[in-house]
């Protein structure tokens, strides 16, 4: 997955927006005005923050080496993802939903 594809995917979810609150070089993406991931866009190999249950958020991380606690997050609730290849783009696209249908329910109640 390059920048390209998780631009195209963050924005194929419904009543998604992006946009760079926290300056130039981190793109973020926003259901109902609430973040669901946002990516440096100076990082290499490419990386992104999604949001996770913390329950599942340390059992990716115990499994796989590029799943780390969110830079710059809270750390119980968000998860950075190295994108080096170790990880299947299927398990990419299931985090980037998963954090999309966790803030989406919030955003809507």
């Amino acid at each position: 997955m390059n920048i390209e594809e998780l631009r195209a995917y963050c924005l194929s979810f419904p009543r998604v927006e992006e946009g760079f609150p926290f300056g130039p070089g981190t793109l973020v993406f926003k259901v109902d005005t609430r973040v669901f991931a946002l990516c440096s866009l100076d990082s290499n190999p490419l990386s992104f923050n999604v949001k996770c249950d913390p329950e599942v958020a340390i059992g990716l991380r115990e499994q796989y080496q590029s799943i780390l606690p969110g830079y710059h997050m809270n750390k119980r609730h968000w998860n950075t993802i190295v994108v080096d290849g170790s990880l299947p783009i299927q398990l990419l696209k299931e985090m980037i939903t998963n954090s999309y249908n966790l803030v989406a329910r919030k955003a809507q109640s």
